[in-house]
C-alpha cells in the first residue's frame, strides 16, 4: 500500500526536503541572477531534470517542482506572462518524471511538491494586492494539482497574511501543505508577527507542516526554529536554512560582508551574486540537521546556496545513506592525509607542510 504524504509525516523518521534550486541553477549557469525567473524548466529541461535527480539521489524524499518565482508577477516583469502556464506545467512534469523514476530505482517513495513563493506584490494596506496574490496562488496550485502534486510547499512567506492566503488556496485544492515563513534581520515578519506566532496561527488554521526557510544560515536560524517548535508543540515543523555563514551581527545573507573580497563588485552587497566565499561547508549543514533532529523537526532540508554535498550530509546525519553516499569523502585514501597502509610514508608525512 502506497503511503501518502500525510501518513508519512506521522512516521518517526524525518523527511529530507532538498531546496535551493534557484541558486543551484544560477550556479550552473542556467538562470539569470537578479530577475531569478526559473525559465530553465522551458529553456533547458534536461538540466533541471538533472538537478532534481541529483537532489533526490542525495537523499531528498521530495522532488520539488522548480516554480519558485515562477508566478505571474515575475513573468510580467520580464514581459513573458504568456509562458506562465507552460513553465509551471513543465516544472511539475519534470519533478513527477524524476520522482517516478527514482522511486523505482531507489526503492523508496519520492513525493512531488508543487511550489509557491513570496509574491513581492502583497501590501497589507491594499486589498487589491491581496486579491491579486490569491489569484496568483490559485492558478499555480491548480496547475500543480492537475500535474499530480502530492503536496504544495509555500515558502519564503515574509507576511503572515500572505502565508494565510497561500494556505487557504492549498486547502481549497484539497492538497497537503508545508508553509514556511521567512524572517528578515528584524526578527519578525513584515506585518509584525513573530515567526512563532505566525506558525502557531498557521498550524491552528490547518497547515499540515509549518516552519521557516531561507534568509538565515544554519546557525542563525536555530533560535527561530526553536521558538517555532515551542509554539506549535507536537505539530510537524520544517526547517530549511540557506547555506551561508550568517552571524549574530549579520543574521541574514542579504547584507553579509566579505572582508576577503578583492574585486570591485557591481553593487554594494555580496547578495545575491558574490556569496560564493560565504557558503557553509557540508559539516556545518550536517550539524544544523543534528540540531533540527534534537528539536523534533519532521521535515529537514536546506535552501539557497545548498548543493548536492550539503543535502547528502543532511541525509547521512539523519541516518539515511543516500544513493550518492557511495561517493562520500574517504580521507583514508588521500595522498597527503590518508592512513591507508599502501600510501607512501614520505608523502603523507609532508601533509602538514603542503
Amino acid at each position: 500500500m502506497t503511503t501518502s504524504f500525510l501518513e508519512r509525516i506521522e512516521q518517526p523518521e524525518p523527511l529530507v526536503l532538498a531546496g535551493g534550486y534557484l541558486f543551484e541553477a544560477e550556479r550552473r549557469g542556467y538562470l539569470t541572477a537578479g530577475e531569478f525567473v526559473p525559465k530553465i524548466a522551458l529553456d533547458h529541461p534536461e538540466v533541471l531534470a538533472q538537478i532534481t535527480t541529483d537532489f533526490v539521489r542525495a537523499g531528498s524524499d521530495i522532488a520539488l517542482a522548480f516554480t519558485y518565482n515562477g508566478h505571474r508577477e515575475k513573468m510580467r516583469i520580464i514581459g513573458e506572462e504568456y509562458l506562465l502556464e507552460p513553465l509551471n506545467r513543465a516544472a511539475m512534469r519534470i519533478a513527477r518524471k524524476v520522482a517516478n523514476e527514482q522511486t523505482e530505482l531507489l526503492g523508496r517513495k519520492i513525493y512531488v511538491a508543487g511550489n509557491i513563493s513570496n509574491s513581492n506584490i502583497f501590501d497589507p494596506n491594499d486589498p487589491s494586492s491581496k486579491d491579486a496574490v490569491r489569484a496568483m496562488y490559485r492558478e499555480m496550485i491548480g496547475w500543480a494539482k492537475e500535474e499530480g502534486a502530492d503536496l504544495i510547499l509555500a515558502e519564503t512567506m515574509y507576511y503572515y497574511e500572505e502565508a494565510k492566503i497561500a494556505l487557504e488556496e492549498i486547502q481549497a485544492a484539497d492538497l497537503p501543505s508545508i508553509v514556511n515563513v521567512a524572517v528578515f534581520a528584524t526578527g519578525e515578519l513584515r506585518d509584525g508577527y513573530s515567526p512563532a506566532e505566525a506558525c502557531k496561527k498557521l498550524a491552528d488554521s490547518g497547515a499540515n507542516v509549518v516552519g521557516t526557510n531561507c534568509f538565515q544560515g544554519p546557525n542563525t536560524i536555530r533560535p527561530i526554529l526553536e521558538e517555532i517548535t515551542q509554539a506549535v508543540g507536537d505539530h510537524p515543523v520544517c526547517g530549511m536554512p540557506g547555506t551561508f555563514r550568517t552571524t549574530d551581527h549579520h543574521t541574514t545573507f542579504f547584507n553579509l560582508p566579505d572582508e576577503g573580497n578583492t574585486a570591485a563588485l557591481p553593487h554594494e552587497r555580496t547578495f545575491p551574486d558574490a556569496l560564493e566565499a560565504q557558503n557553509s561547508n557540508r559539516y556545518e549543514t550536517a550539524e544544523f540537521a543534528e540540531y533540527a533532529i534534537s528539536l523534533g523537526a519532521k521535515v529537514i532540508g536546506l535552501c539557497c546556496g545548498a548543493s548536492v554535498i550539503h543535502h547528502r550530509a543532511v541525509s547521512e546525519t539523519l541516518g539515511k545513506d543516500s544513493y550518492l553516499s557511495k561517493y562520500s569523502p574517504d580521507m583514508t585514501k588521500h595522498f597527503l592525509y590518508g592512513t591507508d597502509s599502501s600510501l607512501s610514508k614520505h608523502i603523507t608525512e609532508h601533509g602538514n607542510d603542503a
